[in-house]
């Protein structure tokens, strides 16, 4: 039996499991090349996916949000009526998934020249600093002061 090493085991990251899982998604669709992609930055708060699909129209294409994940899907119907002397145009099926961060949202999707443009705005987030009150023993966590608990050893009531 192997162990497996994590980033997330220190007590001090609590709540992390739901992260760790979707690193571990991650890396096992990263070793899918088909369809190539870019992602770039096209303004301050915007991004926009890139792939290459061409061949695929848009009918053959699905873009769609699953929880907090883009999913690109393609798929072409086979056309029986050609016959092939050679075949290296790819026409195969594919699935591409990109795990978008919480606010990331999915502005529209193009196809254009064999390529399928997906456009994301990212919110700039607003910092908020938020004062936490400290309970003492003089003001109590419930605001009638301190209190004691009686403890009866075990067995002895």
């Amino acid at each position: 039996m192997t162990t497996r090493l994590s980033l997330f085991n220190s007590p001090f990251l609590l709540g992390f499991d739901q992260f760790e899982r979707t690193l571990d998604r991650i890396a096992k669709s990263a070793n899918e090349g088909y369809p190539p992609y870019n992602i770039e930055q096209i303004g301050e708060d915007r991004l926009r996916i890139t792939l290459a699909v061409a061949g695929f129209t848009a009918e053959d294409l699905a873009v769609q949000m699953e929880d907090n994940q883009l999913v690109i899907r393609g798929k072409q119907a086979d056309d029986k009526s050609r016959v092939y002397l050679h075949r290296g145009i790819a026409a195969r099926q594919f699935q591409r998934s990109f795990v978008l961060a919480e606010g990331i949202e999915v502005e529209n999707a193009h196809l254009d020249n064999g390529l399928l443009h997906v456009d994301l705005r990212r919110p700039i987030p607003e910092p908020k600093v938020r004062t936490i009150k400290i309970a003492t023993p003089s003001n109590g966590a419930d605001g009638q002061g301190p209190q004691t608990i009686d403890v009866a050893p075990e067995g002895k009531s």
